[in-house]
């Protein structure tokens, strides 16, 4: 998972500058040289471009762009020995009280993620600090707390939980458990599906994770396989919750009304819509999703634009082709799991998580999924005009056996009471009639 960030050599090539700094973040400097007007863009890239160069016919080479830029002359020495040493001043303010930052892990849309270790307990921890770009505007920073305090909601060991949270010197922080591991994605970009028994293991724990979201009444709104992190221990990690939501927050959904928030492979038809009722059924469709990635080595929807992507999760004349079509190795059980999950109408997927713990235990035992082969059947009669889908207020597919019998035997005695009347009531008009002639 971890992110190498490059390395900036000094004036001398070892490696250091003058105040042994190392490691910045190039871009960084590269907004700094910016928006001092000391190069243009094009500059920069023209640097780059040579540094590549450079690399290339060199295998020792280990140049910073800073040089580059020095030898081009487009920095004086001096300018880069100070941008080195502002760049030192900013690292530092950094550093938050109570942690020892080691090593930087990546960086996201909202925030840089650090490997640092928290000197009362003695563990490593993750922290993620809030982007200086973003830490100026409010909505932003709101946005950064909520996902803290949404993550210290959650306690299970299949979400990254969380630890601390805060703020120093205008610099938002969030405390995390670290996990070390890859992600199911670095697994797919490395051209490597999951055999079933594995994906089955993996899914359910993920499962179980959303249980608990649920339980606690929020909802992930992201799960893909970039989020689900496979430990080195084999344990399963539901991470980032950056754009989870509290489900009866109505303010908070209308906010929000007509935004297609999610990822465009895996997000959920209602959340390509803008819905603003959003609940646990549009994660278990991501997760779904996830679950056919993983056992095909494709997405269920491709496209050239994510407009395009989208649009076919909603698309109801767009089916996805089945899994065990692809993957001739899974099971047809596997398959009606991942088709109740993915069903573009939400009322005819696994209605809550346990729905589709079960069904994932049954697979593990070899046994047909019970759920989503009652809601096959239950499609296919409705296709025929064989039943009637309002049972339950509209989810007569995840009804029991024992159910649908008492709903036959409802329908038997309602056949025979509507006879009988009718019966009554012909008697009576004859009666009627021959009372009427005799008179």
């Amino acid at each position: 998972m971890a992110t190498p960030v490059e390395s900036t050599s000094s004036t001398s090539g070892t490696g250091k500058d003058p105040r042994g700094f190392s490691g910045l973040d190039e871009s960084q400097l590269e907004k700094s040289i910016l928006r001092r007007g000391l190069a243009t863009a094009a500059e920069i890239d023209a640097c780059k471009t040579r540094r590549t160069k450079m690399a290339g016919q060199d295998t020792e080479f280990s140049k910073s762009l800073l040089e580059i830029m020095v030898e081009s002359r487009v920095l004086t020495r001096s300018q880069m020995v100070r941008l080195l040493q502002e760049a030192g001043e900013t690292t530092k303010k950094f550093q938050i009280p109570g942690y020892q930052v080691i090593s930087k892990i990546g960086k996201g849309s909202m925030g840089v993620v650090y490997k640092a270790r928290q000197i009362s307990v003695d563990r490593v921890v993750a922290i993620k600090i809030l982007l200086d770009s973003l830490a100026q505007n409010k909505e932003f920073i709101k946005r950064f707390e909520r996902e803290a305090k949404i993550a210290a909601r959650l306690s299970h060991n299949n979400i990254v939980n969380a630890i601390d949270a805060g703020e120093v010197d205008g610099h938002y922080f969030f405390v995390m458990e670290y996990v070390e591991g890859d992600t199911i994605k670095d697994r797919l970009d490395k051209q490597k599906t999951f055999d079933e028994k594995e994906a089955l293991r993996i899914v359910l724990a993920v499962a179980e994770a959303l249980k608990h979201a649920h339980s606690r009444g929020l909802i992930h709104r992201d799960v893909k396989p970039e989020n689900v992190i496979l430990t080195r221990e084999g344990g399963i990690k539901l991470a980032d919750l950056g754009l989870a939501r509290i489900t009866d927050d109505e303010k908070w959904g209308l906010s929000e009304a007509g935004m297609a928030i999610g990822t465009p492979y895996y997000i959920s038809p209602e959340q390509v819509r803008g819905q603003t009722n959003i609940d646990i059924r549009a994660d278990i469709y991501s997760l779904g999703a996830t679950l056919y990635h993983m056992v095909t080595g494709r997405v269920p929807y491709s496209g050239e634009t994510p407009n395009e992507v989208m649009r076919k999760h909603v698309d109801p004349n767009v089916a996805i082709v089945p899994p065990d079509h692809l993957n001739t190795t899974l099971s047809g059980g596997l398959g009606m799991i991942v088709e109740t999950m993915m069903a573009k109408n939400r009322e005819h997927r696994y209605q809550s998580p346990d729905d589709l713990i079960l069904d994932l235990k049954c697979l593990q035992r070899d046994e047909s999924p019970m759920i989503a082969g009652q809601k096959l059947d239950a499609l296919q009669g409705l296709a025929e005009g064989d039943v009637d889908g309002s049972f339950e207020g509209g989810s007569y597919g995840a009804a029991t056996e024992g159910q649908m019998i008492e709903m036959a035997s409802y329908v038997n005695n309602r056949n025979v009471i509507i006879a009988a009347m009718a019966t009554l009531l012909l008697v009576s008009v004859i009666t009627n009639v021959i009372l009427v002639v005799a008179q």
